[in-house]
């Protein structure tokens, strides 16, 4: 098993000599423009006098399509005038965080963090009011530092299984690949539970059985089952009623 990390870049350096050397001019960082995409400034406020809170942060100019395999995608929903990390994106009326992003009330920075096409990514950090650090987290394009990665081969180039980790509990979208690369198994952890339906697939691509879970970590009454089960042909051959 191997973390999430950021990929390894290499630093190669010429050795041969150089002359007559002229220092080209630094360009300077385009305005608004983060990991080579285009983005515009945005900011949410809520509540009143001392208790106002203050969300600055930029969005991207054009649609990106989010990542699929990773649950949580930030965007804003310009009709509720907040941000939002679940349901499906509003192309019409939302907008895609991108860039660096800052919560604050008055002078005082409460979190503060940055985004990668709607995922956390990187340093997360967050404040009480007395400045004091109350909260670090990492995280690579969505998904947490401590998450679980596993691969059928030594390169690390075919995925075999993501074990979405945070807080040292299993929390996020789980997923199983076949060595084809397509999705074995799809399902979401909450609280180091399962929750909701989990999908096996054939290595067509197919679907071969839902699992249904409770929707609630912590409902100990409920028992998993067999929701739906289908042939290799893709025929239906159960049906829980």
């Amino acid at each position: 098993m191997f973390t999430i990390n950021t990929p390894i870049t290499l630093d190669l350096e010429s050795d041969e000599k150089e002359e007559d050397y002229v220092e080209p001019k630094k360009k300077k960082p385009k305005k608004n423009v983060f990991y080579g995409l285009k983005t515009k400034k945005r900011y949410t406020q809520k509540g009143s006098g001392d208790r106002k809170t203050y969300e600055l942060f930029y969005v991207l100019k054009e649609y990106e399509e989010p990542d699929p395999y990773v649950r949580d995608i930030y965007w804003i929903d310009y009709r509720r005038g907040k941000i939002r990390s679940e349901g499906k994106v509003d192309k019409e009326y939302g907008a895609i965080l991108h860039g660096p992003y800052k919560k604050m009330q008055g002078d005082q920075v409460l979190e503060e963090g940055i985004f990668y096409k709607g995922m956390k990514h990187g340093r997360w950090v967050r404040y009480d009011k007395n400045d004091l650090l109350v909260d670090k987290e990492k995280y690579y394009k969505g998904w947490p530092k401590e998450s679980l990665v596993s691969y059928y081969d030594q390169k690390r180039e075919k995925m075999k299984e993501i074990i979405p980790i945070e807080y040292g509990e299993k929390e996020g979208y789980y997923y199983y690949f076949h060595k084809s690369g397509k999705v074995a198994v799809k399902g979401e952890y909450k609280w180091d539970y399962k929750v909701g339906d989990w999908v096996e697939y054939y290595s067509s691509g197919r679907r071969k059985k839902i699992i249904r879970y409770s929707k609630d970590p912590f409902d100990k009454q409920s028992s998993p089952y067999i929701f739906k089960e289908w042939n290799r042909r893709g025929k239906l051959v159960y049906q829980r009623r």
